[in-house]
C-alpha cells in the first residue's frame, strides 16, 4: 500500500480512531492496516467470539451493537474513558445487505436495514461529533457503496439505507465546514468480504421466496449469495485493501476527498450517471443483471 501524507503538527501514534464493523472485510483489513501505520485503533464488533478472536490478534476492542442505543452509549462512555476524551476519527463501517424485491420487504424487515446500516450509524456519529468539535479537529469516513447512488434490483433494502446515509453525509458535511473536521464517503463497488454470505442468511429468514411474484428470479438470486461467487464476487472484485487505500488518504490527507470511488463499477456507474437520463442509466443498469433476473 502505498504511504499517504500526514496532516503537519500531529503525531501518529498519538491519533485514536474508532472502526466499526471489524470481525471481518473491510473494518478488519481497515484496523490492523491502521495499527501498523501508528494509529491507535478502537475496533468493534457485535459478537463475543468476533471480540475474543480481535484481541488475540493484538487490537483494542468495544462490543457495539448499532440496533441499540444502550449499546452505543456504553461504547462511546468506554472509548473516550481509554482514550482520554480524545477521538481524531471515526470509520463508519458496520453494515450489512437485505436482498429482495422491494414489494417483499415488510416494514419490520426494512425498518431493521435502517436501524443497522443508517440509524445506528448516524447515533454514534452524532454522539462523537462534539468530541472533535472541541478539540476543533477531526475526521469522519463513511462506508457507502455503489448502490449509495446507482440502484439495482432485488437490493432494494440496502440501496434505500445506503442513498439515505449519502444524504446525511453531505448535508453533514456541509454543516461541519469551518469546523475543523472533515467528513468523507468511500463507495465501493464489489470488494471481496462476507457480506454476500451475511446476505444470504438476511434473505433465507426474511423473504418469503416460495409466494413471491419474483420466486423464479429468487432461484438465480440464491445462487448468485449462495454459491462459489459468495466469497470472490466475480471479475471486477477487488480485495478489502482496495478501501484502505481510500480510507488511509481520507484519515491522513491534509485535503480529503468528499467521494471516494473504488472498483471499476463505481467509476463506470458514476460516470454514467452523470451523462445520461434516468431511462438510460435504468437500461444500463437493468442489463448488468440481466442473468440474475432471468432466473434458473
Amino acid at each position: 500500500m502505498s504511504r499517504q501524507p500526514t496532516p503537519s503538527g500531529e503525531s501518529k501514534r498519538s491519533r485514536c480512531v474508532l472502526v466499526t464493523g471489524c470481525s471481518s472485510g473491510i473494518g478488519h483489513a481497515a484496523a490492523h492496516t491502521l495499527v501498523r501505520r501508528g494509529w491507535r485503533v478502537f475496533a468493534t464488533a457485535r459478537r463475543e467470539e468476533d471480540l475474543a478472536r480481535l484481541t488475540e490478534e493484538g487490537l483494542e476492542v468495544l462490543r457495539l451493537e448499532l440496533d441499540s442505543s444502550d449499546s452505543i452509549a456504553a461504547c462511546v462512555e468506554q472509548l473516550l474513558e481509554r482514550s482520554g476524551g480524545r477521538l481524531d476519527a471515526l470509520f463508519n463501517n458496520a453494515a450489512y445487505g437485505q436482498p429482495g424485491a422491494v414489494e417483499d420487504l415488510s416494514r419490520d424487515v426494512l425498518r431493521a436495514q435502517l436501524e443497522t446500516n443508517v440509524l445506528g450509524t448516524h447515533e454514534l456519529t452524532t454522539r462523537l461529533i462534539p468530541v472533535m468539535r472541541e478539540q476543533g479537529s477531526g475526521r469522519i469516513v463513511q462506508n457507502s457503496s455503489v448502490l449509495g447512488f446507482a440502484a439495482l434490483p432485488y437490493r432494494g433494502a440496502y440501496v434505500c439505507s445506503k442513498f439515505a446515509l449519502e444524504g446525511l453525509t453531505d448535508t453533514l458535511r456541509q454543516e461541519l465546514c469551518g469546523s475543523g473536521i472533515h467528513v468523507s464517503l468511500i463507495e465501493p463497488g464489489p470488494i471481496t468480504s462476507r457480506f454476500r454470505e451475511n446476505a444470504y442468511r438476511a434473505f433465507l429468514a426474511n423473504i418469503d421466496t416460495e409466494h413471491s411474484y419474483h420466486r423464479d428470479t429468487y432461484r438465480s438470486v440464491e445462487a448468485r449469495l449462495a454459491g462459489k461467487e459468495a466469497s470472490s464476487g466475480g471479475v471486477f472484485t477487488l480485495g478489502a485493501d482496495a478501501v484502505v487505500t481510500k480510507l488511509v488518504h481520507a484519515l491522513e490527507s491534509r485535503r480529503p476527498k468528499a467521494r471516494y470511488y473504488v472498483t471499476l463499477p463505481t467509476h463506470l456507474f458514476g460516470m454514467l450517471k452523470r451523462l445520461l437520463s434516468s431511462r438510460g442509466m435504468d437500461r444500463i443498469l437493468l442489463a448488468s443483471t440481466r442473468d440474475e433476473r432471468k432466473g434458473v
